[in-house]
Parts: structure tokens; C-alpha cells; sequence
């Protein structure tokens, strides 16, 4: 995307709503079924909102020194795992206003972003994990799978 439409914009309002909904503290368009490089992230828990809304984002540095979160993802719901990730990246990305914007994140908001790109890049947490305990969430997601389409 090069150009920020109106739709663009509503459709980044619409997944803060679906984000905040869940509750979850990122949503990429994939995971909405829109095939758009489009993340919304917001990883304030208490206190005033921050969200964010980057289209395009790309990592532009990656620290070397890494950070472990129990990682969970709205795609793969009440599975939580283990992910180390760089601790901080540096992120640049389209903004809402048209702007180009960098910036460098940290702790849990670096942990988020990289998820979420991960997502626009055809990837989930799971990737990360080793086999025995992906197999473990895949066998998990079939049978829900199946439960649901029994329901």
C-alpha cells in the first residue's frame, strides 16, 4: 500500500476494536481475512491507550541480545508458548497520516511487532517452537477444529 485510503483507515480502527474485543494486544489484516500489510498493536495493559496502527512495517535492525514471552496469538486461541524474539528492533513503517515513521521497540512492545510482521509474512508463533511442543498445538487446534465443526 502506498497510499492511505479511507478504507484503510477504517479498516485499522476496525481491528483495534476487534483487538481490544478479544482482548489481545496486536491483529494483523490476515488474520481479518484482508490481505493487506496492516498491523495494530497496543501493549498498554493499564493506564492511558497507545495504540498503533503501522502499515507496511518493516524490520530495519534486530538487537542481538533476545527476550522470552509466553507468547499466545487470537489465530491459535488458549495456546501460549515460550518465544524467544530479539529483545529490540528498530521498525519502519506507513503511518495512518501518511508519514513515514521509525521507531526503536522494547520488551513487550519489540515482542508484539515482531509478531505481527511475523503474521503479514505468512508466520506464527508456533514456527519458533520446537517440534515435539508444536505438534503438541497443532494436535490441539485439529481436535478443536473438529469439535467446532461438529457444533
Amino acid at each position: 500500500m502506498r497510499e492511505i485510503t479511507p478504507e484503510i483507515r477504517q479498516l485499522a480502527a476496525d481491528m483495534l476494536e476487534t483487538m481490544y474485543d478479544a482482548p489481545g494486544i496486536g491483529l494483523a489484516a490476515p488474520q481479518v481475512g484482508v490481505t493487506k500489510r496492516l498491523i495494530v498493536m497496543d501493549c498498554i495493559k493499564e493506564g492511558d491507550p497507545e495504540p498503533m496502527a503501522l502499515v507496511n512495517p518493516e524490520i530495519l535492525w534486530s538487537s542481538e541480545d533476545v527476550s522470552a514471552y509466553e507468547e499466545g496469538c487470537l489465530s491459535i486461541p488458549d495456546q501460549y508458548a515460550e518465544v524467544k524474539r530479539p529483545a529490540e528492533v528498530q521498525v519502519r513503517w506507513l503511518g495512518l497520516d501518511g508519514t513515514v515513521q521509525e521507531r526503536q521497540f522494547a520488551g513487550l512492545w519489540a515482542t508484539c511487532v515482531q509478531h505481527e510482521i511475523d503474521h503479514l509474512d505468512g508466520k506464527l508463533f508456533i514456527d519458533y517452537l520446537g517440534p515435539l511442543k508444536r505438534q503438541m498445538i497443532t494436535r490441539k487446534m485439529e481436535k478443536l477444529k473438529r469439535e467446532r465443526a461438529r457444533a
